[in-house]
């Protein structure tokens, strides 16, 4: 990945994706002891970051190439992402989604065109079965963040960040699965805004990429479900993700569900926005983890707001205190 992949993905994105605000609280500056910035990306098209690496990833393919179609595997968010960006490109696209995956997020993915294929995330392997219908059907497969074109329009957040605070200095947390998100951001910072350092947070007993940065190698999860954070929950970080986090990030952060969850209730209350529980997992570490947060300021990428309905209700009223 270099400077000028980054600068071409924001040439093919131009027009295509929303540039989001970065939001403030007084009521957020208080709980966390310090000014806390939220990276709006629930406010994106598809209500996550993903559909920036996926218009980046589809549209830096050969026309010819890219008419055969497209594959993804995701438990919803770069599903729709990559599910827009072939509708808009007139190009069929085939999804790999668990069947525990949020009803709001398989139906968003079927509303947007795409064809749907379950799996049981427990006992079957998305990456053996995406491979194996690329093979199959002849399309082209757009990983959900070991690729370099998925990467290079991720950065596209960071560019922005930088945009607005290019000589400021601190923390920026980053709701992080694979690493695709986090690496490019931290791509982006390095070269225009270097003050920043960018720190993965994950939901605890998920915390592969904190676990894999503290050894120095790539550690995986015993599990791939069991928390409410389903958005972030990846068998290990990526081979193209790592040694870019290994080299640019500090140390990851784990939050509980609870702290995710109470973060979304906050960010409602006090942004007036809708996030998902693994979008919220930056917030909530900011909230309640501030003594290992560095700096007078911490911006936190909100990076989704795909929540059930339901869920958004209990969290709410579990909450309402918040």
């Amino acid at each position: 990945m270099t400077p000028a992949d980054i600068h071409a993905a924001m040439g093919r994105l131009e027009g295509h994706v929303r540039r989001t605000p970065l939001l403030s609280a007084p009521l957020l500056d208080e709980i966390a002891g310090r000014r806390v910035l939220v990276k709006a990306e629930c406010l994106q098209l598809t209500g996550s970051f993903k559909f920036r690496g996926a218009w980046s990833a589809i549209s830096a393919l050969d026309d010819g190439i890219r008419q055969r179609g497209v594959l993804a595997y995701s438990s919803g968010n770069h599903a729709q992402g990559v599910a827009l960006a072939a509708r808009m490109h007139g190009i069929p696209a085939v999804i790999v989604m668990p069947a525990d995956a949020p009803a709001l997020k398989l139906a968003n993915t079927r509303a947007y065109g795409a064809e749907i294929v379950l799996y049981d995330r427990d006992a079957e392997s998305r990456e053996e079965i995406g491979d194996a219908l690329a093979r199959e059907r002849g399309l082209i497969l757009i990983r959900p963040y070991d690729d370099p074109q998925v990467i290079a329009g991720q950065a596209s957040c960071g560019i922005e960040i930088a945009d607005e605070l290019p000589d400021g200095s601190g923390d920026v947390l980053v709701c992080c699965g694979g690493g695709g998100l986090t690496s490019g951001v931290a791509l982006a910072l390095a070269e225009r805004a270097p003050g920043w350092r960018v720190r993965p947070v994950e939901p605890e007993g998920f915390d592969d990429v904190a676990r894999s940065l503290a050894a120095g190698e790539i550690r995986g999860n015993d599990r791939n479900s069991g928390s409410i954070c389903d958005a972030i929950v990846t068998p290990a970080p990526g081979k193209l993700t790592f040694p870019i986090l290994k080299r640019l990030c500090g140390p990851g952060l784990a939050v509980t569900d609870d702290e995710a969850l109470r973060a979304m209730a906050i960010a409602h209350k006090r942004l007036k926005i809708v996030l998902e529980p693994g979008g919220a997992v930056a917030l909530a570490a900011a909230l309640f983890h501030g003594n290992a947060i560095e700096g007078d300021t911490v911006i936190c990428v909100a990076s989704g707001g795909n929540v059930d309905p339901e869920t958004f209700r209990m969290t709410l009223e579990r909450f309402a205190d918040a």
